[in-house]
């Protein structure tokens, strides 16, 4: 099964609209300070991953541009893409990289500056992620018209109201609200949300995540070089992956992502997590919440909760601190923001520090069996990504 793999530095920048930096100078925030955390220095570095989607910014080569930028060159890179999932795909790639024994040390790097185009233009280019010619093209769909397909359906099946897809958004910007790398640092009210416009009924502009810039790194190591570097490194304890159809017209449900599940599935049986209820092991989450919607999915596609009941644990406040599984404690998509490429690095990121205890004291997980899980989805369920961290190294 290949050799351990840990992480042993983070770096994430402050996310939002960043005109002050252009990308590889901002990749760089984010590469200098998980250097810094690993205790290294870029000659360790021996393979570059960078995560990103692309399209509306300027530089159509961004792993070569940001490799010469930060110094990592010649080491070899690639740059990979799965849509809002990039960040995943990258951490799984630097991962097997290290696994295989082919190199000690690798690093993945996620970078979007999506605020390079207009509005209109970053829109379109979400939107042509589905099926384009059927989905986009015929119908025009859109992101936010692709989810609201979902909300609709779950509203229509479990009950759910658009008061309940409010409450997440509001915890969402509860714990933005302390998390100064957030796009969104202002607590929200269930009312503010409701009377918010909408963007594609029943989502209102406070249930869907902003346009983001922004960087994020992870580095990833082998036991030996994790052990000589830190007393206390993140393990990673299995990576789910799964795929779903580019046409929604193909998809068997429209109240779950079927990738999100099988990923899911996937990553409990490598980390050796009890699928009935995983809640009784994983300390913290990170989901992908792009829309409010989409969190209720995940909380059910995870196991958290029964099919039709995740909306009880947004009612019943059991998501947040102090409840059966916090969840989002950096802001989430929602609120801290949602820059694509990045997301899934950010995601491990946080979930590292999480297990760390070097979270702000506020929005800080209690550690107790040493577990956390991201759920990094690309586009509607077109790429599903489960990373499973753990404080105890996992055995072979």
């Amino acid at each position: 099964m290949g050799e351990n793999v840990a992480i042993v530095g983070v770096g994430h920048t402050k996310f939002g609209v960043r005109n002050d930096v252009n990308m590889p100078e901002l990749a760089w925030e984010a590469i200098k300070q998980a250097l810094m955390d690993a205790g290294l220095e870029q000659k360790d570095i021996e393979y570059v991953v960078v995560s990103n989607a692309g399209g509306w910014s300027s530089e159509p080569l961004p792993a070569v541009v940001i490799a010469e930028y930060s110094g990592l060159a010649p080491k070899g890179t690639v740059r990979v893409e799965a849509a809002c999932a990039s960040g995943s795909a990258a951490v799984k790639l630097a991962h097997d990289i290290v696994a295989s024994g082919h190199v000690d040390i690798a690093m993945a790097v996620g970078i979007e500056k999506m605020n390079e185009s207009p509005t209109p233009t970053v829109v379109e280019f979400i939107g042509r992620a589905g099926n384009y010619f059927w989905e986009f093209h015929n119908f025009g769909l859109t992101f936010p018209g692709y989810y609201a397909l979902y909300a609709t359906a779950y509203m229509d099946k479990y009950g759910a109201t658009e008061e309940d897809l409010c409450k997440v958004a509001v915890k969402s910007h509860y714990y933005g609200a302390r998390n100064p790398k957030a796009q969104f640092q202002k607590e929200i009210t269930v009312e503010k949300c409701m009377a918010s416009r909408y963007i594609a009924w029943p989502l209102k502009l406070f249930d869907c995540s902003p346009i983001t810039d922004g960087a994020t790194a992870v580095i990833v190591a082998n036991e030996k070089v994790a052990k000589e570097l830190t007393d206390t490194p993140v393990w990673i304890a299995g990576i789910g992956h799964a795929t779903g159809t580019s046409n929604l017209s193909k998809r068997t449900t429209f109240t779950s992502l079927e990738a999100g599940t099988l990923a899911a599935e996937l990553a409990y049986k490598k980390a050796g997590i009890d699928m009935d209820d995983p809640t009784k092991v994983i300390d913290v989450a990170e989901v992908h919440d792009c829309f409010t919607i989409a969190e209720i999915l995940a909380y059910e596609d995870l196991r958290f909760a029964k099919r039709g009941e995740g909306v009880k644990l947004v009612r019943e406040e059991q998501t947040y601190i102090g409840g059966k599984i916090p969840v989002n404690l950096s802001g989430g998509l929602k609120a801290k923001g949602h820059p694509i490429g990045a997301t899934g690095e950010g995601m491990i990121a946080e979930l590292t520090n999480q297990l760390r205890n070097k979270v702000e004291k506020d929005r800080q997980a209690p550690i107790k069996n040493g577990y956390a899980l991201a759920h990094n989805i690309g586009g509607t369920g077109h790429y599903a990504y489960i990373t499973i961290l753990s404080l105890s190294k996992p055995r072979r």
